[in-house]
């Protein structure tokens, strides 16, 4: 009766390890699980700015790009009145 109580003990303590190890399995893969998902929606929020920041970016060129071109041609006029009339002007 007392081996019987025994391996019962035993049996009992060997069904309670199985069931923590379980639960701990159960734990570190909701853990894991977790870490990848948060991973995954940060690349996702990363590429999302990036691509806001990029088309920024190419906004910003195209209004400095714009102002240049209209810099030039308000200017350009004086500028070759300027070259010409140090190139026709004859020092001595």
């Amino acid at each position: 009766m007392e081996v019987n109580r025994g391996q019962n003990g035993i049996q009992q303590l060997l069904a309670a390890e199985q069931e923590a190890q379980h639960i701990v399995n159960a734990a570190r893969n909701g853990k894991l699980s977790r870490l990848k998902q948060a991973k995954e929606e940060a690349e996702k929020e990363s590429r999302g700015d990036s691509g806001a920041n990029m088309k920024r970016f190419e906004q910003e060129t195209q209004a400095k790009m714009h102002h240049l071109k209209n810099e030039a041609t308000r200017i350009s006029y004086e500028v070759i009145q300027m070259l010409l009339k140090h190139v026709i002007t004859v020092k001595n």
